[in-house]
């Protein structure tokens, strides 16, 4: 081992962790307890990290932070921070925090440059009220049973299929680096860092760049509520090796009764220099990495503690400026969006920052639950209409596309199970099984809100999300009609044809609640006339009707867009309806005109003029 023998200088260099300039490299790392840095270089990453091939040491800027240049330290260079702290008799070894790659989430973080031969200039994410995402883990989204996680370069090479699909954003489950291979991903050791497992950072550009050369918007989950558990002990957890007694886990984590969460510690948002970390940790996402947007995991444990039940300053504070930073000071070439995880709030969440709001663009909705309990339940006589137009009608701050709404996610299909299975535990392949998954997607992809679909629906995936268990990309051949469904939803979502423009207005009026006979008819609609006015029929029974009388809007003819029924999208469904109808001078729920409509069992039906 060598150790440099001159005194170090403060880095010229601004930023955090690794910088690298022509001719070498800057480090930067806080360590206030410390009284003595020095980055470790390896040749190996089979090195054990105490035994390091050089040594140099780092300058302190007095103000708790390290930093020097060194010159030769090139990209791919293997390297730790070696820190000395006075009450702890050797010398320890920690991953910077701030590392864009690691050999793992226990080894030696990787110098990175930030440069990529980026292609997206062109790429502009489409308007809220536009969005169609599709949620996927990397790990899953296309691999083989029994292999190692799925990876980014496999993603990409399915990305091609979502664009078929209709999908214009892609939410990825978070690719921070988390311990060991297999993961949901909210066990977060390195937040800067993309997963080993996945491919590391200069994969992570290439699906986005590749995304964005499709049209294709991407958001990545990330989470400030907590870090770790595992592995932190490699990385953030007594990073410095205050406290010297061990009973609290260091400068990043509070100490108090705020300090854990049942999944690890809670940063510590009242320390400007953690701030600081989880700030530039979404500034390195939307800008570095050129992503269009986050998806916060659970806000409530950000602005509160004890699930919400606590109130947070320091981390409401942090929330509000992350918005800020995104809308005013960061001036990105490009929209971004914000989304919050957050069941404990009235709204404000979303509410700008100027009305003391976090700032949040959007946030999940409770829609999910109300349009599950519709499509569950056993007994058609126990579904409420009325709930579900609570959930069609509901929005934050008055904007509709201020939330996502979805049948599934994640947390449905992997803390609970796939709808396929809810509905029909014995045979989640049944007809009813089918039907009613599909209905639950002509519900949300017609909703106002911006919509989510759950990897793996559009082909009728029916198993309980595992991290372990890849989707089976053999059901898109099986059950290529149930994609067919999902891609005319999406086209019809995103007015392909100019003729459901209605669909991305913030307009909705349930003219007609049947809870007797479990139907729902909403009108749709921006600025209304032809091509804008869409009527949505949903029946949530298991019955046929040959002529059931729903009010229209305006007068003339009104075309059938889509049918869930249609034998094209399985050659069991009934065919039963879509048809054009014209409507009559009768006036009905509310409305001048009416027509009869075919409607076959647990079916939706579109119409536009």
């Amino acid at each position: 081992m060598v150790s440099s023998i001159s005194a170090p200088q403060v880095s010229v260099h601004n930023g955090m962790g690794s910088i690298v300039f022509i001719g070498g490299t800057a480090f930067r790392v806080w360590a206030p307890f410390a009284s003595r840095v020095q980055v470790a270089f390896y040749n190996d990453p089979n090195q054990s990290n105490e035994n390091p091939t050089r040594l140099v040491g780092l300058a302190s800027e007095n103000n708790g932070y390290w930093s020097t240049d060194i010159d030769g330290i090139s990209p791919d260079q293997l390297y730790c921070y070696q820190i000395t702290n006075p009450g702890i008799s050797a010398p320890f070894y920690k991953i910077d925090p701030y590392a864009k790659q690691v050999t793992n989430s226990v080894g030696k973080g990787i110098v990175r440059e930030s440069d990529f031969p980026w292609t997206d200039a062109d790429f502009r994410m489409p308007d809220y009220n536009s969005l169609v995402i599709y949620e996927l883990h990397l790990g899953t989204f296309d691999d083989d049973p029994g292999d190692r996680p799925g990876n980014l370069a496999r993603a990409t090479s399915r990305l091609d299929h979502l664009l078929e699909l209709g999908i214009n954003c892609i939410h990825v489950m978070p690719p921070n680096e988390f311990a060991a291979d297999f993961s949901w991903g909210y066990n977060v050791a390195l937040p800067f860092a993309i997963e080993e497992a996945y491919g590391g950072i200069i994969e992570f550009k290439k699906f986005v760049d590749r995304a964005h050369s499709l049209g294709i918007a991407v958001i990545t989950d990330c989470l400030f509520n907590h870090f770790g558990p595992s592995d932190l002990d490699a990385s953030l957890r007594r990073f410095d090796g205050w406290p010297e007694d061990g009973r609290h886990n260091g400068i990043y984590f509070y100490t108090d009764d705020r300090g854990e969460t049942q999944w690890g510690p809670r940063p510590d948002f009242g320390r400007i220099e953690v701030r600081q970390f989880i700030r530039d940790n979404v500034m390195f996402l939307l800008g570095e990495c050129h992503c269009d947007g986050l998806r916060i995991d659970s806000t409530s444990n950000v602005w509160g503690f004890n699930n919400g039940q606590g109130w947070n300053s320091d981390g409401y504070n942090l929330l509000r400026w992350i918005s800020d930073e995104k809308n005013f000071f960061h001036r990105y070439p490009r929209q971004k969006i914000l989304i919050a995880e957050d069941w404990h709030n009235d709204g404000w969440v979303t509410r700008p920052t100027p009305q003391m709001g976090a700032g949040m663009d959007a946030e999940w909705h409770w829609f999910v639950h109300e349009a599950r309990n519709a499509l569950e339940n056993p007994s058609d006589g126990f579904r409420d209409m009325g709930g579900v137009a609570r959930a069609l009608y509901a929005r934050f701050n008055g904007d509709a596309f201020k939330r996502v709404i979805y049948s599934e996610s994640h947390d449905e299909s992997g803390n609970n199970d796939a709808l396929a299975r809810k509905i029909d535990p014995t045979n989640p392949e049944s007809w009813f099984a089918r039907k009613r998954t599909t209905l639950g997607a002509a519900l949300v992809l017609t909703a106002p809100g911006i919509p989510m679909i759950w990897q793996g629906q559009e082909i009728f995936s029916i198993n309980k999300f595992s991290d372990q268990i890849p989707l089976d990309w053999s059901r898109k051949d099986r059950f290529n009609g149930i994609f067919q469904l999902y891609q005319r939803l999406c086209q019809l979502r995103r007015n392909w044809e100019n003729n459901t423009r209605g669909l991305r207005g913030q307009n909705i009026n349930c003219h007609l609640v049947d809870n007797l006979n479990k139907v729902i008819a909403f009108h749709r609609w921006n600025e209304g006339g032809p091509g804008d006015d869409v009527i949505v029929i949903l029946n949530f029974a298991d019955r046929t009707w040959d002529s059931y009388r729903v009010g229209l809007p305006r007068w003339g003819t009104w075309w059938c867009r889509f049918s869930s029924d249609w034998s094209g999208y399985s050659s069991d469904f009934g065919n039963i309806g879509g048809y054009p109808v014209n409507a009559e001078s009768a006036p009905k729920d509310n409305m001048p005109h009416s027509a009869g409509f075919s409607i076959g069992p647990y079916s939706a039906l579109i119409y536009s003029q």
